[in-house]
């Protein structure tokens, strides 16, 4: 029984509760009559034995049991009564838990739930399915702390995991205080971000398993994320529920009235209209000493605790050999450079010299509403050194518009939430556009790059682990194509779309000009059959040799999809109907839906 049922289950409840009161009013005066009369003659029995045979305790004592006796059919029938309840709040949990992937994990806490408040609402129970993960997700790591973590590799792993559980314990907490039932079904934005925080929260678990290197440690950590993993799968089934009854907004009633992200201030607005050479900014970096820093670290450091708006940051030509990290508090920042082959960010941590992935990253967005402008991220460390990030991206609406990634092997980690990249060049190897994030790619240049001996090239590796996550991959409009050192062997080395990183993965190439390198296989596993079952790869109206699917892998989930299924996927559905305004508004054409 789904969530929209239960106005009318309110409806019958409230006409039956109606009936008890007056069953229980009516039990209640009779009660009260026979009560009344009993004291009466109590009294009168009592006051013969005073006059008659002094003052003896007997008849007191047959009154207090036969008070006692009488007083105690109320409770009897209050018990019935409860039970009842009971009886009805474990069928309404047995139906709530009923679209969930985990019904026993389900039913084991909402029970609880419903034990202590019979009367509880469907929002009652999905907040209190959320808060819960927060408590499992302590009791994991409580288990995961008592680990020997001894070398510097596994506790450079274990401080992932702890980093990522903190924000996991931040975004439950955002997504419980969010939680009313009102919003849910009037609101599709609420709806979207619980989407959102929950979706992450399966990622960040899911990274705090991958950060550990193969052995019984990590099999130890996986086992202590079981609940809390089931926990937010069936907590992301419950908003599905809860919100099935809400009016099902048109895409342009979620448009802004000026085709802008509706998550836009107008102050951004105003920013992204103008050429961003001339804007004005808060302070400047200048590598030269002619800004008010010489290193990004440095601005960032100096940011006001207390600024209020979009804190926008120039950086000059030059080329930044730094880690940069734009931490959670750090939120509502725009960068921009003087283009993405003049203003470089740059640096060369890798998994080879024992860095974990996750911090080899050369730049890290994490704060909400990032933008990044006309920059160029780099890692060096090259194909040999296998694992190296040039950018990973947390930030929830985030928005990359002529910027640059490069890198080989794992260049733009889009971790998690929903981000947007627009008119940017990206070149690597190996699944080098990959994570769990909502990612949209609108005319993005996408350069496959020579990898080391003995390698394939894959150009993305979606990571989405549980069937209710609303994230993938999406390449819109872009032109995927070798590089120059890699079109004169690119016999050698073959070349894939994509695989399946986790088990529910998700990527979508539409629109798109695929030149001859894309083996006519299109997709490649990950490890045998893996996730061949569940995944879902779809391609629509594409162009170029590479395009042609007649010899495509025959797994159930790769599809060639018709128009109706590619709207679900456009930057108006698929990020929750936020929309771009077009290029003669900020200099770069944005697409909202579909090529007509």
């Amino acid at each position: 029984m789904a969530f929209q049922d239960f106005d009318l289950i309110e409806e019958r409840n409230k006409i039956t509760r109606k009936k008890k009161v007056k069953r229980i009013a009516t039990i209640s005066a009779v009660a009260t009559i026979l009560i009344i009369g009993i004291v009466v003659a109590a009294v009168f029995v009592n006051i013969n034995q005073h006059d008659g045979k002094g003052d003896k305790p007997t008849s007191n004592n047959k009154q207090h049991k036969q008070g006692s006796a009488n007083k105690q059919g109320s409770p009897k029938k209050q018990d019935s009564q409860n039970k009842q309840d009971s009886a009805k709040s474990s069928k309404l949990v047995s139906s709530i838990c009923g679209a969930t992937d985990y019904k026993a994990t389900c039913e084991s806490h909402l029970q609880k739930v419903a034990n202590s408040n019979p009367s509880a609402q469907p929002k009652d129970f999905l907040k209190s399915a959320i808060t819960v993960i927060s408590d499992e997700l302590d009791k994991a790591m409580d288990e995961a702390s008592k680990i020997n973590f001894d070398s510097p590799k596994m506790k450079a792993a274990f401080d992932v995991c702890k980093k990522v559980m903190e924000d996991a314990k931040e975004e439950i907490a955002s997504s419980a205080s969010s939680v009313n039932e009102d919003d849910l079904r009037k609101n599709a934005s609420k709806t979207h971000d619980l989407d959102n925080w929950l979706s992450a929260v399966i990622s960040y678990q899911q990274i705090c398993i991958d950060s550990i290197p193969e052995g019984e440690e990590k099999t130890k950590i996986e086992k202590a994320l079981t609940t809390s993993k089931e926990l937010t799968s069936n907590s992301l089934a419950l908003v599905s529920q809860l919100s099935s009854a809400s009016e099902k907004f048109s895409f342009r009633r979620l448009m802004s009235t000026d085709n802008l992200p509706i998550w836009m201030s107008n102050e951004d607005r105003r920013f992204l209209k103008a050429d961003a050479s001339k804007q004005k900014p808060n302070v400047t970096v200048a590598k030269d000493g002619s800004g008010d820093f010489t290193k990004i670290n440095d601005a960032l450091a100096a940011l006001p605790t207390d600024y209020k708006g979009r804190y926008v940051i120039y950086i000059k030509e030059g080329t930044y050999e730094e880690h940069v990290e734009v931490t959670k508090k750090m939120v509502n920042i725009t960068m921009f450079g003087d283009g993405s082959q003049k203003t470089i960010i740059t640096g060369n941590k890798n998994f080879v010299d024992g860095v974990p992935t996750f911090q080899t990253a050369t730049f890290a967005a994490i704060g909400d509403g990032f933008i990044a402008q006309s920059i160029g991220f780099r890692n060096t460390a090259g194909p040999e050194k296998h694992q190296a990030v040039a950018l990973r991206v947390q930030s929830d609406r985030s928005i990359f518009i002529n910027c640059r990634m490069e890198a080989y092997q794992d260049t733009l980690y889009v971790q998690t939430h929903r981000q947007f990249y627009r008119g940017c060049y990206i070149t690597g190897t190996i699944d080098f556009i990959f994570g769990d994030a909502a990612a949209i790619f609108q005319t993005c240049n996408i350069y496959v790059r020579k990898p080391a001996d003995n390698q394939k090239n894959i150009v993305t590796a979606q990571g989405r682990a549980d069937k209710r996550e609303t994230t993938g991959i999406v390449l819109q409009g872009c032109h995927i194509m070798a590089d120059e050192k890699l079109k004169s062997d690119q016999s050698k080395f073959k070349t894939y779309l994509g695989r399946p990183w986790k088990e529910y993965s998700r990527t979508i190439v539409m629109e798109t000009e695929i030149d001859d390198l894309i083996d006519p296989a299109g997709w490649l596993e990950w490890q045998g059959d893996f996730a061949l079952k569940t995944l879902y790869y779809a391609e629509y109206n594409n162009k170029g040799p590479g395009a042609e699917t007649n010899n495509r892998v025959k797994w159930p989930g790769v599809k060639v999809i018709n128009k109706d299924e590619a709207n679900k996927f456009t930057v108006g559905s698929f990020l929750q109907g936020e929309s771009w305004l077009k290029g003669e508004d900020i200099g770069v054409p944005v697409r909202f839906t579909l090529a007509q």
